[in-house]
């Protein structure tokens, strides 16, 4: 699970490499936002995208009183993802970062990405150089093609149609990272309203559920740029709308499929102070910046439930931007 909260934490915090946001604040702060919003909007995307899914695994809602406990993780991939994993970056959309070979634009890494060894210079407008630096790659080149996420799921049935549902993730905290996950979600199965419902073959429903995931990066002890209380400050909000259908009545195991809408808004503040003492500008700054990303969009999905007395696996795939693999362990009864 330290795997788990250490990558999620990764992605959505900068921290791929702590001192290229030193690196990037010596080009001034205009420059250091511009890249830092191109560098992390991919990695963002792919986490309200995987902390979107997991909501349902049948459209059959439970009856008054049956209830249903999930252990879910999500793993949202990019390997294929050519146009998220880098960006093209061209300098005469920047005032001071310049290529050490004279290009006037190549394509660098996102925080998904693995493109290494794209060297910049900073130039001021006297054409004064500071010291040469890379430009940060991302998770592929830590051999990393997933964005993970995972999470604890209740489900209980209200009356006829309704149930609802919570997630939560514990806050989890020790010197540098403080993560956590909140979350609920409403499903209402409308066969349920017609005469015989347990006689038919599938169940139709819609589903709603809310996602907040927070989480503090403590970068006072990593070296980043002489300064105090140097922090980032993440938070993710997500929706996902879905209408979802399901075979029901075999004994051990159902499918199901949904055609859904998801919408999230993930912020990252860089907190504290941060002194810049080398190259053109040398500058004081605090709480220097802000990377917002809004997100939305369709997805389809696909799953099974096997079950087996109080005890199910189900196995889902959620096809959209980016794709989710979901995968939940379920006790209960109903």
């Amino acid at each position: 699970m330290k795997t788990i909260f250490s990558a999620v934490l990764l992605v959505t915090t900068l921290s791929v490499s702590a001192q290229n946001l030193g690196d990037l604040l010596t080009s001034g702060l205009n420059d250091a936002e511009r890249f830092a919003n191109a560098y992390t909007a991919p990695a963002t995307e792919a986490v309200i995208y995987g902390l979107s899914s997991g909501w349902y695994n049948s459209a059959d809602a439970k009856p008054l009183g049956g209830f249903e406990i999930s252990v879910i993780g999500n793993f949202t991939g990019f390997k294929n993802k050519e146009d998220k994993r880098s960006f093209t970056l061209n300098v005469a959309d920047y005032e001071n970062i310049r290529f050490s070979d004279g290009s006037q634009s190549k394509q660098v890494s996102t925080a998904l990405g693995d493109i290494e060894g794209v060297e910049i210079l900073v130039e001021d407008s006297n054409g004064l150089f500071s010291e040469p630096f890379e430009l940060p790659a991302g998770l592929s080149a830590e051999g990393i093609d997933f964005v993970p996420s995972g999470f604890i799921q209740g489900s209980v049935g209200l009356f006829k149609g309704l149930e609802v549902k919570a997630r939560f993730l514990p806050k989890v905290k020790n010197d540098d990272v403080a993560i956590g996950l909140l979350g609920a979600g409403l499903q209402y199965d409308f066969t349920k309203l017609l005469p015989a419902d347990k006689l038919l073959p599938v169940a139709i429903s819609a589903v709603v559920g809310y996602t907040s995931l927070t989480g503090d990066f403590n970068l006072n002890d990593t070296n980043v740029v002489d300064g105090e209380n140097q922090r980032l400050e993440t938070n993710f909000n997500t929706w996902n709308f879905s209408a979802v259908v399901s075979t029901r009545n075999i004994p051990v195991i159902n499918f199901y499929g949904a055609l859904g809408y998801v919408t999230g808004t993930s912020n990252i503040d860089v907190l504290g102070t941060y002194r810049v003492t080398s190259g053109p500008f040398q500058q004081t700054y605090t709480d220097p910046f802000s990377l917002v990303n809004d997100v939305n969009g369709v997805v389809a999905t696909l799953g099974t439930k096997l079950k087996l007395g109080f005890f199910r696996i189900n196995v889902d795939y959620n096809m959209g931007e980016f794709n989710t693999l979901t995968a939940g362990v379920n006790f209960g009864f109903r």
